[in-house]
């Protein structure tokens, strides 16, 4: 990948969209400028779990103003990533086109643990250089991640479905600051958080870190105020408990430090913090400036210097489902050099898809480790549903759709696939194939091309006849196609192929 000396990271946030632009030197970031917008995207939810149309008006407004921003910047030098509330939207998939198109720039929908990751990426490289163990918190609009780490690697993370905007809406609707209101906003917390706290409790850290917006929101308010003598303290949140219900009302509290875009969240994210600071034992919590959009940025500096976390979970996989290595390496270089023919044939370029394609191939037997029966089903579903540290939802979508296609009928796929994607598909599978007797030998000269939708594999005279039961194979494989109406030949010295 091309190293670019100008990046930038959008995210899209429950509560707030945020952009950052930063130079690149060195492999340190420097940022050159940054926006944030309120959105409160995750207050746009509806009791069906649906995004209204007023909260997608704004979004995409927003996205509007950062797309200026970032007009005439590379493709691969920027990366947008979209948390909690487009996870959980039912009709996300009808609003990321939107979206994509109002920005300029693909749109990533990333799981809980990955934002976690990315998080800790973030607020690693904004604190010193120890060797402590450190937890990580970060309270969001819509989750809330918790991740243990040493130094730049985290070791542990979650996301919990509790954030600061949700909280506010369902426990704080009207604004009253009530006992009774946070009892019951601290107890759903507690009882979230209950979950996780065998593996987060304080003996598993040395060091408390708060990121995002209501830890600093929190920490601001309790220094300006002489809550605190730095940070978030345990008798800080009492005082500022007995604050926030003396003057009963959201609106009425007058406090240091309360910017009027948290005072609509901040009864929900202090119940969350308060929950946070029970269940782990907790007493004092910093602060840090890092967070998501520093650890994309990190992320991203990465994969330009060939340090791809997604490189690194196919690793851990093939050695976690006991991947035949030399198999996935065979299939691999195969898939490749049939995959670069077709891309001649179509003229596109290769190096757009071919990394994802690659990871395909050399997962597509991960299922072998539930059963051989229909293994590829089971490497589907394990892609589809595992977490998978640096890939995005879309891309483990991607992931899974080819895996499952390497074998069996292809209807299952639908017909109104394009050419490329097509490519890809049969190039995985003509690879598995020809792969097929799981040992070294010399392959033929073999040549794929694509005309017009037409499909056509040349190979030497005599060699199919030297192979028959890869012919027999081929002359199957050709049968799948036609099921979804597309053409797949040899080359025309072969009349008896079909």
């Amino acid at each position: 990948m091309t190293s670019h000396n100008t990046i930038a990271a959008v995210d899209l946030g429950s509560n707030s969209f945020r952009l950052q632009v930063a130079r690149v030197v060195d492999d340190q970031i420097y940022p050159l400028d940054s926006l944030k917008d309120t959105v409160r995207f995750g207050a746009g939810l509806d009791n069906r779990g649906m995004l209204d149309e007023k909260s997608q008006t704004k979004a995409l407004a927003a996205l509007s103003r950062f797309s200026e921003r970032l007009r005439g910047m590379d493709p691969a030098s920027v990366r947008a990533v979209a948390t909690n509330t487009l996870r959980v939207a039912r009709n996300a998939a009808e609003f990321l086109p939107k979206a994509e198109a109002a920005l300029g720039f693909p749109i990533e929908v990333i799981a809980g643990r990955e934002e976690a990751r990315l998080i800790y990426l973030g607020a690693s490289h904004s604190l010193p250089l120890t060797r402590e163990k450190r937890l990580v918190v970060d309270i969001g609009g819509g989750s809330t991640e918790f991740i243990i780490g040493q130094q730049f690697k985290s070791q542990k993370t979650e996301s919990l479905l509790m954030g600061c905007v949700s909280y506010s809406l369902k426990y704080f609707p009207d604004g009253k600051l009530t006992k009774q209101a946070f009892r019951e906003a601290e107890l759903a917390a507690r009882n979230e958080v209950q979950s996780i706290a065998g593996e987060f409790q304080r003996d598993h850290w040395q060091t408390a870190i708060g990121t995002s917006g209501t830890a600093r929101s929190l920490s601001d308010i309790m220094e300006l105020n002489g809550l605190s003598a730095g940070g978030i303290t345990l008798e800080g949140m009492e005082k500022l408990r007995s604050i926030m219900l003396k003057a009963g009302q959201l609106d009425a509290i007058q406090l240091n430090g309360l910017r009027p875009d948290r005072r609509p969240v901040l009864p929900g994210g202090f119940a969350i913090m308060s929950a946070v600071f029970a269940e782990l034992g907790i007493e004092k919590m910093s602060i840090t400036l890092g967070a998501l959009r520093d650890g994309v940025l990190y992320d991203l500096v990465g994969r330009q210097h060939q340090r791809d976390m997604r490189d690194v979970t196919v690793t851990q996989f093939k050695r976690r489902y006991h991947v035949d290595l030399a198999q996935s390496d065979r299939v691999s270089a195969l898939c490749e050099h049939f995959y670069r023919q077709l891309c001649r044939s179509l003229a596109i370029d290769p190096e757009i898809e071919l990394p994802g394609l690659l990871r395909a191939a050399k997962l597509h037997e991960i299922g072998l480790s539930v059963s051989h029966t229909a293994y590829h089903k089971h490497s589907a579903y394990i892609l589809q549903h595992a977490d998978m540290p640096g890939f995005s939802s879309q891309e483990q979508a991607r992931l899974a759709q080819l895996v499952l296609a390497h074998r069996g009928g292809l209807k299952k796929l639908g017909t109104n696939l394009p050419d490329a994607k097509w490519a890809q598909i049969l190039s995985l599978r003509l690879a598995v194939l020809m792969c097929r007797s799981r040992i070294e030998h010399d392959q033929p000269a073999l040549h794929l091309e694509v005309n017009r939708g037409k499909f056509t594999l040349s190979a030497p005279d005599d060699w199919l006849t030297a192979n028959p039961l890869t012919h027999t194979a081929l002359m199957q494989e050709s049968a799948e196609w036609r099921d979804v109406g597309i053409h797949l030949n040899l080359s025309p010295n072969f009349d008896h192929w079909s």
